[in-house]
């Protein structure tokens, strides 16, 4: 029963994920969106884009990625694409987190999360690539369909979204000329700044 304590216990604890609130907002403009409804959508756009990534992968695993890739969050907290402070403090914040939160687990299990985790972080994998692809496209649209409103409300700038999602063409070519395509909207729209100085 040790074992099966140790799993409720964890279970219990990742619900605090739920109240980590992102800066993204959920489509329809309410409200922001938490880590959890996060990693149930990425978990979700793993399973149905994986045909669009640039090499085979493993879907299960990616979709795991997505539903663990947060977690840490829990004790490290959000930190928002765009602000370069907390960039500074986020990965030793997170790496303590990952530590604290994946050993709560049985041995084995808490071993293959840190791993997956740390692999997601690395992004040098094929599945670890489309995941961090995916990670990006789910705000990018969430902020397409709420017409630009995270983007506004912190004065985003083109050069800042191409800087933040660079790497997202690794994992997928064909997302990210779609990712493309909706930046080019919204700076027409002026949702996304053309420059910091706009």
């Amino acid at each position: 029963m040790e074992r099966l304590e140790q799993q409720i216990q964890f279970i219990i604890e990742i619900d605090k994920l739920k109240n980590i609130i992102r800066q993204t907002y959920i489509s329809s403009g309410e409200r922001r969106e938490d880590d959890a409804e996060h990693a149930w959508h990425f978990a979700t756009m793993a399973f149905l884009l994986a045909e669009y990534s640039n090499e085979p992968i493993d879907v299960m695993k990616v979709m795991k990625m997505g539903l663990i890739h947060d977690l840490v969050e829990i004790d490290a907290g959000d930190t928002y694409l765009y602000d370069k402070e907390g960039a500074k403090t986020k990965a030793a914040r997170e790496e303590k987190a990952a530590n604290r939160l994946f050993h709560l687990l049985p041995e084995d299990q808490g071993t293959e999360f840190y791993e997956l985790w740390r692999e997601f972080e690395d992004r040098k994998t094929p599945e670890a690539k489309f995941a961090a692809t995916i990670d990006r496209l789910q705000p990018i649209l969430l902020n397409d369909a709420t017409d630009g409103k995270a983007w506004e409300l912190h004065n985003i700038c083109y050069d800042q979204v191409m800087e933040a999602n660079k790497h997202t063409k690794e994992g997928s070519e064909v997302l990210w000329q779609y990712i493309q395509k909706i930046f080019d909207k919204n700076i027409e729209k002026g949702k996304i700044k053309r420059s910091e100085k706009a």
